[in-house]
């Protein structure tokens, strides 16, 4: 017979550790505010690409080693809507006319941090505006 309240109590600590993670991520993530693009980049010393920045968020709160491309993200990520989005999440854009060329975190209320591109720095952004709402194409948990 399975015991409610074991049940209950794990589920309260998963959440908790999910939320602590999350936390993490988006910490981690603003703590790079403001280091440089570089293409193929994937530390602050040198600098970030999409791909770089979000893989080295992800290897350094949670341990997971992400691939090393956007797509390839998308690839190895679970497929969520839209509407689903949630903080920590990844954002994908079209940005170099081919799917899933860009790639982002969410962190919610409809934004999302990022390494651009050449010339910029890793900053937040909003969903909405015009450039990256014609230009997203999909979201993954």
């Amino acid at each position: 017979m399975i015991d409610r309240h074991q049940v209950l109590n794990q589920l309260r600590e998963v959440r908790a550790s999910v939320q602590d993670r999350t936390g993490e991520l988006i910490s981690t993530a603003m703590g790079f505010l403001g280091v440089p693009y570089r293409r193929g980049g994937n530390t602050a010393d040198s600098g970030f690409d999409c791909s770089g920045f979000i893989r080295a968020i992800y290897g350094q709160t949670v341990g997971l080693a992400l691939p090393r491309r956007a797509n390839e993200q998308a690839e190895a990520t679970e497929k969520i809507d839209k509407k689903d989005l949630q903080p920590g999440d990844l954002v994908f854009f079209n940005t170099m006319r081919r799917a899933y060329s860009h790639v982002g975190l969410y962190l919610g209320e409809g934004k999302f941090i990022h390494a651009p591109r050449s010339g910029a720095e890793v900053r937040v952004e909003d969903m909405s505006a015009s450039y990256w709402k014609l230009r997203f194409n999909g979201a993954r948990r």
